[in-house]
């Protein structure tokens, strides 16, 4: 706030807009829409500072944390892919490459914005 402007990128999930099943996950959703509820709160608090803050959302990403499952229970990943319209996880770049364009020049007249970044889960 002090340099008169600035620009916040947080992570939060698609689990912070949807209930996935048939996970027992309610600690992590609760805190992922808290994410996502903190993010538009402080874009209306600090727009006056020229400060925008915004959030991506990810869907299955393939990482260690999802790994597990797919070697564990195909039926968890096979549904995991079933569910989401592309039919495929997302990679990490992808998520990235949102951040980034969040944390650029290009998305400057976005503040409050949680950026879907899930391969269609959450239009479902």
């Amino acid at each position: 706030i002090a340099r008169r402007w600035g620009n916040i990128v947080n992570i939060g999930s698609m689990c912070g807009m949807i209930v996935t099943q048939p996970q027992n996950n309610t600690a992590y959703i609760t805190s992922k829409g808290a994410i996502h509820m903190m993010t538009k709160s402080l874009a209306c608090a600090w727009a006056k500072h020229n400060v925008r803050v915004n959030a991506v959302a990810p869907g299955y990403v393939t990482t260690e944390m999802t790994i597990s499952p797919r070697n564990e229970s195909s039926f968890q990943y096979d549904r995991w892919l079933e569910q989401t319209p592309l039919g495929r996880m997302g990679e990490s770049h992808e998520v990235a490459s949102a951040v980034l364009f969040l944390a650029s020049p290009a998305s400057s007249y976005c503040t409050g914005a949680i950026l879907s970044v899930d391969g269609g889960y959450t239009c479902m």
